[in-house]
């Protein structure tokens, strides 16, 4: 039979071990994301100053100011399309790091949940009679802090989704609204 303090310094050891396995966790998943972010910046830049290179060729062969302006709108929709997927890539990376933070930290967290009802289970047990109260007291408080949590996160991957579809549709509207201007001017003459 273990004594109290031991039990909590066992639990203690225990509880510090997941915290470091969680923020190993944690840190391996953010080195991922930030490698994907840093790919993807090598390669907007590489493909930009190759773009860049054949506009400035293109706009240097022009041979009037007409045909200058002409190929620079026209080169102005497709880096727009370009910015906007950048913005995408870019958000769908983070958002990828957030589900990833999150799935991490609701394993961690209902794991140390479940040791810690263990753990106040097992004290229970040894506890002096008339100590039941402040048990139950106990227990109703971590299942409060339970229902917060799960209450919580719920709401802040509502919010993540309510972001990622404004930015989407907001997207989806910038992308749109260069078209509608240039089918009406086609049809007006």
């Amino acid at each position: 039979m273990f004594s109290i303090p031991e039990q909590f310094s066992n639990a203690t050891k225990v509880n510090f071990d997941a915290q470091m396995a969680l923020l190993t966790e944690l840190t391996s998943k953010t080195f991922e994301s930030v490698e994907k972010i840093v790919d993807l910046n090598i390669n907007v830049v590489k493909a930009s100053i190759e773009e860049s290179t054949e506009t400035a060729k293109q706009l240097l062969a022009a041979k009037d100011p007409q045909e200058f302006f002409s190929l620079s709108a026209a080169k102005a929709q497709p880096t727009a399309e370009k910015a906007l997927a950048y913005g995408r890539h870019l958000a769908s990376i983070a958002s990828s790091a957030q589900a990833e933070f999150t799935k991490a930290a609701e394993a961690q967290f209902a794991e140390n949940s479940r040791k810690v009802i263990d753990l106040v289970d097992e004290v229970s047990k040894n506890a002096p009679a008339g100590s039941e109260t402040a048990i139950a007291f106990f227990k109703t408080a971590i299942g409060n802090a339970n229902a917060g949590y799960e209450h919580f996160s719920k709401t802040a991957k509502q919010a993540v989704e309510a972001l990622e579809s404004n930015l989407n549709s907001a997207a989806s509207s910038f992308t749109a609204a260069p078209e509608k201007p240039a089918s009406r001017s086609r049809k007006a003459a």
